[in-house]
């Protein structure tokens, strides 16, 4: 079936990048999980399914994802629309020695679904009009009416970003061992010093600091210093 004509359901874009923007001077951040994991074991796409990007409203791509899972079962429409993902990645901030746990999904304003298309590329129309019905939904990624599949490279780091975490959290940190760096907070507040070593497993970040003529250590969780450049 076609499309309904006169609805603009497509435009020219491409992947978007992943990951949210970066807020500068972060405190430590280990990675403890990821949203919508996936075995290692599954395949790429589906049988007689490909991927394609849907635009949702900011924030909506959760309950979008929800909403759209339950619609298919109801329909039973799972013959024609797969897998739907909203990629997300949990970290555990350390700050003034307190945790917090947040989610941050990697593709803003997108979700991926996997789908069947009509053999002249069109989505089939039950299919368009359960998902254009559902409250936060945009366009469909594509030109000329037909949603644009996803690159092979661009699903597989899609999927990437789906599967289950490894046993052991990686960790991210702001900073490099050498860098200059400026003291922001505490009691040495406006020295200059240098990162002589990284400990992620404390949060915290040693810095050499000429202090009366002579280096000394300091450790310091990273919200406490920025770039020497940046401060």
């Amino acid at each position: 079936m076609n499309t309904p004509t006169g609805t603009n359901t497509m435009s020219d874009e491409t992947l978007p990048a992943g990951g949210a923007p970066q807020e500068p001077e972060q405190p430590k951040k280990e990675i403890i999980g990821k949203g919508d994991v996936l075995g290692a074991d599954e395949p790429i796409r589906q049988a007689g399914m490909n991927w394609f990007v849907l635009r949702v409203a900011s924030n909506k791509e959760g309950s979008v994802r929800e909403t759209l899972l339950r619609k298919v079962k109801i329909e039973n429409m799972v013959h024609l629309v797969g897998r739907i993902l909203v990629p997300t990645e949990k970290t555990k901030t350390i700050k003034a020695g307190k945790q917090k746990i947040t989610e941050t999904k990697l593709y803003p304003g997108y979700v991926f679904v996997e789908m069947q298309l009509e053999p002249d590329g069109r989505i089939p129309q039950d299919v368009f009009f359960l998902i254009k019905e559902t409250t936060g939904v945009g366009d469909f990624v594509g030109t000329a009416g037909r949603p644009t599949a996803m690159k092979e490279h661009e699903i597989e780091k899609m999927l990437k970003d789906s599967r289950k975490p490894e046993d052991q959290p990686s960790v991210k940190m702001v900073f490099e061992k050498g860098e200059n760096v400026m003291i922001k907070e505490g009691p040495f507040q406006g020295y200059e010093g240098t990162v002589d070593e990284l400990l992620p497993e404390k949060g915290l970040v040693r810095v050499l600091v000429t202090i009366f003529g002579r280096q000394a250590p300091i450790e310091l969780e990273e919200w406490q210093i920025g770039k020497a450049e940046e401060v």
